[in-house]
């Protein structure tokens, strides 16, 4: 079906949308010609957004001058949402325990579009871990978090992302994840092999609120010599905190542990 025409127009909004979104999805900074190229404008009508953008810390130049790349800032006006915010309240003093317990780091992650985003981490008291920085993205259908915000999803909501990951990912073996997806929400969590370090399990379930996953947290687990916790230890405390983080989004008070 064809986008419906737009009632209104704001020509100059359109064009910093456009750049925006253009740089969000680059893998690298572009230069002027190659956004000029991306959004389908001319050098000079894109010049002074490009300033404008800049001043306001949206975009920056990086060293050398080589070309554009977004900044933190949409992300941090991102966070300031209610429902994130919110979330991250609640999820924090019991990430915290679940890091003490565990041994272990953990982050929570949120959907964005077709991707994935970190959104809070929680090191552990020890020395040894794997911690992925706040703000981290990945491809929603290539990450354990991710698979675990699409399992535990309404039937129309899962369809309607898949959808969106399919026009990114066009290769994406459907039947295939749909399948692992099912077994995931009849076991309740996840843990795959990290196709990005070797040695690490991630570990994820999800936060739930009104029957879907408003999140999910996710232990990047690393088999440790120093402490007789096994992975099925830390399971059960990462179910544990996931519960409890869910019973604060749904009637406002924090359970305490057991």
């Amino acid at each position: 079906m064809a986008n419906p025409t737009p009632k209104y127009r704001a020509p100059a909004l359109d064009k910093g949308l456009d750049i925006l979104e253009l740089l969000a999805g680059a893998k690298r900074p572009l230069s002027i010609a190659e956004i000029s190229e991306g959004v389908g404008r001319s050098r000079g009508e894109i010049f002074r957004m490009l300033q404008v953008l800049e001043e306001r810390d949206y975009i920056a130049r990086g060293e050398g001058d080589i070309g554009y790349s977004v900044t933190p800032r949409l992300f941090r006006l991102g966070m300031e949402q209610p429902p994130v915010k919110s979330t991250i309240e609640a999820a924090m003093p019991v990430m915290h325990r679940l890091a003490d317990a565990s041994g272990q780091a953990c982050h929570l992650v949120v959907p964005s579009g077709e991707q994935i985003v970190v959104v809070a981490r929680v090191d552990p008291p020890g020395e040894i871990a794997l911690v992925v920085r706040v703000g981290h993205r990945r491809p929603m259908a290539k990450s354990t978090s991710g698979h675990v915000l699409l399992a535990f999803q309404e039937e129309q909501v899962r369809q309607r992302w898949l959808d969106l990951i399919t026009r990114y990912d066009p290769a994406l073996e459907r039947k295939k994840l749909i399948k692992l997806l099912t077994q995931l929400r009849a076991r309740g969590y996840a843990t795959e092999h990290s196709n990005v370090v070797d040695a690490v399990t991630d570990i994820s379930a999800p936060v739930m609120h009104h029957g879907s996953a408003v999140c999910a947290l996710t232990i990047p687990y690393l088999e440790q010599q120093t402490t007789a916790q096994t992975m099925e230890d830390v399971i059960e405390e990462l179910l544990r905190a996931t519960r409890e983080i869910s019973d604060t989004l749904q009637f406002g008070m924090s359970s305490q542990p057991d």
